[in-house]
């Protein structure tokens, strides 16, 4: 119904905006990882919606990109999985992290997520497997499982994604997990 907003910021009280169009003030719900990307009060913001009607209520969900509303799209079709909780979820993990967890089915990175338990990560591991956009769930460097397995070790030691991706790509291609996760942690030490 509502497809997209734009229009002036005239508020910003997290997790909700009121965005000014035309005189009539939206109250839109977004993740924060819109809301830390969003412009200064008073400036022009436009965003993609989604429009939930329930009996008691009708909100208005905002992104700032249409990958993170197609994955807002495809959690909240889950049996469990409400619009507050997928909010929460793309709040707690980028689309690339989220697509990331659910091709090595990690669901040690779903449960960190507020409101998330292990039944419920399971179930989302599950239901969105081949859903996320298999091309952008593991960095195109990641050719091997041993490849696969250091990568997972270094996100569990506390490296970004980004950051374990860009340590793949300067080790040798047929590296060991052991001595992969040593040369890694060499290079990232840098």
């Amino acid at each position: 119904m509502i497809g997209r907003l734009s229009g002036l910021l005239a508020e910003k009280n997290p997790p909700q905006l009121l965005v000014d169009v035309g005189g009539v003030g939206y109250e839109v719900d977004v993740p924060m990882s819109t809301f830390y990307n969003l412009p200064a009060l008073g400036e022009r913001v436009t965003l993609l919606t989604h429009f939930v009607v329930r009996e008691d209520a009708q909100v208005l969900f905002g992104f700032l990109t249409a990958e993170e509303r197609a994955t807002f799209r495809q959690l909240v079709k889950i049996s469990g999985v409400g619009p507050r909780t997928a909010l929460s979820i793309l709040s707690g993990l980028s689309v690339g992290e989220l697509a990331q967890a659910v091709s090595l089915q990690e669901s040690g990175r779903l449960i960190k997520v507020p409101g998330i338990g292990k039944k419920t990560a399971e179930r989302l591991l599950l239901e969105l497997k081949g859903k996320l956009g298999a091309d952008l769930a593991v960095p195109a460097s990641v050719a091997s499982d041993a490849q696969a397995d250091i990568l997972q070790a270094l996100v569990a030691l506390g490296y970004s994604d980004r950051e374990a991706a860009a340590a793949l790509k300067s080790l040798p291609a047929e590296v060991g997990v052991s001595e992969g996760i040593k040369l890694a942690l060499k290079a990232l030490a840098r």
